[in-house]
């Protein structure tokens, strides 16, 4: 599956994800153009799924967040497709993730403020289709937030 240099790509990527090619190819003792195909085969088979911008929602107004888990009612057989279509449809829905178990969906939510996440609640958070049950967590802190890999 993956070599030591394949890891040894990825590590640095995830350390440094616009160093320039040949940077990553010397670190790893390769030449560019190898370096770049190796990263072209990770491409191709879905491994490296590309490089995104992490804006700070907190730095742009955003004070609030919060995750509710909903459990749906399952005696409709559309009930998760109607609510994650309908949930996408909110902008400050952040994270949309399903699960196996009492809870049936997370979904992180971003507001303002308190009146903003209120209307949002009320208006958009509890019209959506198939709520057999909710429950909402205020965020107080990230303890730890990190999208890095142990490779």
């Amino acid at each position: 599956m993956l070599d030591d240099i394949d890891r040894r790509l990825l590590r640095y990527l995830q350390n440094d994800p616009e160093a320039p090619i040949s940077d990553l190819a010397s670190v790893c003792g390769l030449q560019p153009a190898t370096a770049t195909r190796r990263l072209d085969r990770l491409r191709d088979k879905e491994i490296l799924r590309g490089q995104h911008a992490v804006i700070n929602w907190q730095a742009l107004g955003y004070a609030v967040e919060v995750s509710l888990r909903f459990t749906l009612d399952k005696t409709n057989p559309r009930a998760f497709d109607d609510f994650l279509a309908a949930a996408r449809q909110i902008p400050e829905v952040i994270a949309i993730q399903t699960f196996l178990g009492v809870v049936d969906v997370r979904l992180s939510v971003i507001a303002r403020d308190m009146a903003h996440y209120q209307r949002l609640y009320r208006d958009q958070i509890l019209t959506l289709p198939h709520i057999a049950d909710l429950e909402a967590l205020m965020h107080v802190a990230t303890v730890k937030s990190d999208e890095a890999l142990p490779i």
